[in-house]
Protein backbone atom coordinates (compact mmCIF):
# COMPACT_ATOMS: atom_id res chain seq x y z
CA UNK A 1 0.00 0.00 0.00
CA UNK A 2 1.79 3.77 -1.10
CA UNK A 3 2.57 5.33 2.02
CA UNK A 4 0.18 7.98 1.40
CA UNK A 5 -2.90 5.86 1.13
CA UNK A 6 -1.88 4.61 4.20
CA UNK A 7 -2.07 7.72 6.17
CA UNK A 8 -5.22 8.77 4.30
CA UNK A 9 -6.84 5.31 5.61
CA UNK A 10 -5.67 5.55 9.30
CA UNK A 11 -8.57 6.12 11.03
CA UNK A 12 -9.75 5.23 14.39
CA UNK A 13 -12.21 2.50 14.61
CA UNK A 14 -14.20 1.18 17.90
CA UNK A 15 -16.21 -1.64 16.36
CA UNK A 16 -13.89 -4.78 16.51
CA UNK A 17 -14.76 -8.42 14.85
CA UNK A 18 -13.79 -11.36 17.66
CA UNK A 19 -10.62 -12.30 15.48
CA UNK A 20 -6.96 -12.61 16.71
CA UNK A 21 -4.18 -11.33 15.07
CA UNK A 22 -1.29 -13.54 13.99
CA UNK A 23 1.36 -13.34 16.40
CA UNK A 24 3.89 -12.31 12.62
CA UNK A 25 1.62 -9.57 12.38
CA UNK A 26 1.48 -7.61 15.95
CA UNK A 27 5.67 -7.99 15.84
CA UNK A 28 5.56 -6.59 12.76
CA UNK A 29 3.81 -3.62 13.64
CA UNK A 30 5.59 -3.17 16.69
CA UNK A 31 9.40 -3.40 14.97
CA UNK A 32 7.50 -0.80 12.99
CA UNK A 33 7.46 1.39 16.41
CA UNK A 34 10.50 0.79 17.36
CA UNK A 35 11.31 2.81 13.84
CA UNK A 36 10.65 6.15 15.25
CA UNK A 37 12.19 8.77 16.50
CA UNK A 38 13.79 8.35 20.41
CA UNK A 39 14.25 11.61 22.19
CA UNK A 40 17.66 9.74 23.87
CA UNK A 41 18.50 7.68 20.95
CA UNK A 42 17.62 4.23 23.41
CA UNK A 43 13.85 3.56 22.56
CA UNK A 44 13.79 3.00 25.91
CA UNK A 45 9.80 1.97 25.36
CA UNK A 46 8.47 -2.04 26.10
CA UNK A 47 5.20 -3.10 25.01
CA UNK A 48 3.14 -5.72 26.82
CA UNK A 49 0.73 -7.22 24.72
CA UNK A 50 -2.37 -8.87 25.47
CA UNK A 51 -4.64 -11.41 24.01
CA UNK A 52 -6.62 -13.10 26.60
CA UNK A 53 -9.32 -11.62 27.61
CA UNK A 54 -9.56 -13.01 30.97
CA UNK A 55 -6.41 -11.31 31.20
CA UNK A 56 -7.89 -8.20 29.42
CA UNK A 57 -10.94 -7.76 31.45
CA UNK A 58 -9.04 -7.39 34.80
CA UNK A 59 -6.61 -4.74 33.40
CA UNK A 60 -9.80 -3.01 32.16
CA UNK A 61 -12.23 -3.35 35.40
CA UNK A 62 -11.72 0.62 36.28
CA UNK A 63 -13.17 1.63 33.12
CA UNK A 64 -16.66 1.81 33.23
CA UNK A 65 -18.88 -0.75 30.53
CA UNK A 66 -21.53 1.35 30.46
CA UNK A 67 -21.84 5.73 29.86
CA UNK A 68 -25.84 6.55 29.86
CA UNK A 69 -26.73 9.50 27.59
CA UNK A 70 -26.91 12.06 30.75
CA UNK A 71 -23.05 11.42 31.20
CA UNK A 72 -22.25 11.76 27.51
CA UNK A 73 -24.09 15.59 27.38
CA UNK A 74 -22.54 16.17 30.22
CA UNK A 75 -19.12 15.92 29.20
CA UNK A 76 -20.22 17.94 26.37
CA UNK A 77 -21.07 21.00 28.30
CA UNK A 78 -18.26 20.44 30.93
CA UNK A 79 -15.27 20.14 27.75
CA UNK A 80 -17.94 22.89 26.16
CA UNK A 81 -17.75 20.83 23.04
CA UNK A 82 -19.88 22.91 20.64
CA UNK A 83 -19.28 21.71 17.23
CA UNK A 84 -21.23 19.38 15.26
CA UNK A 85 -19.02 16.69 14.00
CA UNK A 86 -17.03 16.78 17.36
CA UNK A 87 -20.06 15.91 19.21
CA UNK A 88 -20.74 13.49 16.99
CA UNK A 89 -17.19 11.45 17.11
CA UNK A 90 -17.86 12.06 20.78
CA UNK A 91 -20.91 10.63 21.09
CA UNK A 92 -19.75 7.07 19.16
CA UNK A 93 -16.45 6.99 21.51
CA UNK A 94 -17.49 8.02 25.02
CA UNK A 95 -19.74 5.18 25.36
CA UNK A 96 -16.96 2.63 23.41
CA UNK A 97 -14.47 2.82 25.67
CA UNK A 98 -15.20 -0.62 27.19
CA UNK A 99 -16.17 -1.88 24.53
CA UNK A 100 -13.44 -1.08 22.35
CA UNK A 101 -10.74 -2.56 24.23
CA UNK A 102 -12.54 -5.51 25.11
CA UNK A 103 -13.52 -6.71 21.77
CA UNK A 104 -10.30 -5.52 20.27
CA UNK A 105 -7.98 -8.60 18.36
CA UNK A 106 -4.56 -7.19 20.58
CA UNK A 107 -4.64 -4.71 23.49
CA UNK A 108 -1.14 -3.17 23.74
CA UNK A 109 -0.07 -1.48 26.62
CA UNK A 110 2.83 0.83 25.74
CA UNK A 111 5.52 2.22 28.08
CA UNK A 112 8.36 4.51 27.96
CA UNK A 113 10.85 5.30 30.69
CA UNK A 114 10.38 8.46 32.71
CA UNK A 115 13.27 9.94 34.81
CA UNK A 116 11.30 13.06 35.97
CA UNK A 117 7.96 12.91 37.80
CA UNK A 118 5.81 13.51 34.27
CA UNK A 119 3.09 16.03 35.90
CA UNK A 120 5.41 17.98 37.43
CA UNK A 121 7.98 19.44 34.35
CA UNK A 122 10.86 21.85 35.06
CA UNK A 123 11.18 22.63 31.07
CA UNK A 124 9.65 21.22 27.83
CA UNK A 125 12.67 19.11 27.71
CA UNK A 126 11.56 17.06 30.71
CA UNK A 127 8.67 15.80 28.33
CA UNK A 128 10.37 14.57 25.67
CA UNK A 129 10.14 10.93 26.08
CA UNK A 130 6.48 11.57 26.55
CA UNK A 131 6.68 13.11 22.90
CA UNK A 132 8.78 10.66 21.27
CA UNK A 133 6.54 7.73 22.50
CA UNK A 134 3.94 9.27 20.83
CA UNK A 135 5.80 9.12 17.72
CA UNK A 136 6.44 5.21 18.31
CA UNK A 137 2.53 4.76 19.12
CA UNK A 138 1.84 6.65 15.41
CA UNK A 139 4.01 4.58 13.82
CA UNK A 140 2.32 1.57 15.01
CA UNK A 141 -1.07 2.69 13.79
CA UNK A 142 0.15 3.48 10.28
CA UNK A 143 1.81 -0.10 10.58
CA UNK A 144 -1.52 -1.72 11.54
CA UNK A 145 -3.49 0.14 8.88
CA UNK A 146 -0.92 -1.43 6.53
CA UNK A 147 -1.85 -4.92 7.80
CA UNK A 148 -5.69 -4.05 7.11
CA UNK A 149 -6.14 -3.65 11.22
CA UNK A 150 -8.12 -0.87 12.96
CA UNK A 151 -6.75 0.82 15.93
CA UNK A 152 -8.11 3.12 18.40
CA UNK A 153 -6.94 4.67 21.96
CA UNK A 154 -7.75 5.32 25.44
CA UNK A 155 -5.52 7.58 27.58
CA UNK A 156 -5.71 6.11 31.47
CA UNK A 157 -8.11 8.25 33.43
CA UNK A 158 -8.06 8.73 37.51
CA UNK A 159 -6.85 5.58 39.16
CA UNK A 160 -6.06 3.29 36.09
CA UNK A 161 -2.61 3.67 36.13
CA UNK A 162 -2.11 2.05 39.57
CA UNK A 163 -4.74 -0.53 38.82
CA UNK A 164 -2.23 -1.50 35.73
CA UNK A 165 0.77 -1.14 37.97
CA UNK A 166 -0.84 -3.14 40.72
CA UNK A 167 -1.76 -6.38 37.97
CA UNK A 168 1.06 -5.93 35.54
CA UNK A 169 4.02 -4.98 38.23
CA UNK A 170 5.99 -3.26 35.99
CA UNK A 171 9.08 -0.57 37.15
CA UNK A 172 7.78 2.22 37.99
CA UNK A 173 9.78 4.31 36.20
CA UNK A 174 7.86 3.24 33.55
CA UNK A 175 4.94 5.25 32.18
CA UNK A 176 1.75 3.79 30.32
CA UNK A 177 0.52 6.73 28.18
CA UNK A 178 -2.43 5.35 26.82
CA UNK A 179 -4.49 1.67 25.73
CA UNK A 180 -3.99 0.82 22.43
CA UNK A 181 -6.75 -1.65 20.93
CA UNK A 182 -5.49 -3.67 17.22
CA UNK A 183 -8.08 -5.26 15.59
CA UNK A 184 -10.21 -6.40 12.12
CA UNK A 185 -12.72 -4.04 11.80
CA UNK A 186 -16.78 -4.74 11.78
CA UNK A 187 -18.42 -4.41 8.35
CA UNK A 188 -20.49 -1.65 10.21
CA UNK A 189 -18.09 0.22 12.40
CA UNK A 190 -19.05 3.32 12.56
CA UNK A 191 -16.40 6.20 10.64
CA UNK A 192 -16.52 9.58 11.92
CA UNK A 193 -16.96 12.54 10.00
CA UNK A 194 -12.91 14.00 9.47
CA UNK A 195 -12.69 17.50 9.46
CA UNK A 196 -11.19 18.49 6.43
CA UNK A 197 -8.57 21.72 6.48
CA UNK A 198 -7.27 23.52 3.67
CA UNK A 199 -3.35 22.86 3.60
CA UNK A 200 -2.62 26.35 2.85
CA UNK A 201 -4.57 27.89 5.67
CA UNK A 202 -2.23 25.98 8.15
CA UNK A 203 1.33 26.76 6.49
CA UNK A 204 2.35 30.42 7.45
CA UNK A 205 5.58 31.20 5.28
CA UNK A 206 8.41 32.97 6.82
CA UNK A 207 6.30 34.72 9.67
CA UNK A 208 2.73 33.74 11.02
Amino acid sequence: MDFYDVVSKRRTIRDFEYCPIEAAVIKRILAAGLKAPSNDHMRNWEFVVITDKEVIAGILKKIPKKVSDARVQFIFQSWKLNDACQQKMYSDAIPKQYKMLYQSGCLILPFFKQDTPLLEPETLSSLNAFASIWCCIENIFLAATAEGLACSLRIPLGSEPEHIAEILNHPREYVMPCYLALGYPNDDAFLSEQKEYDIDSKIHMNQW
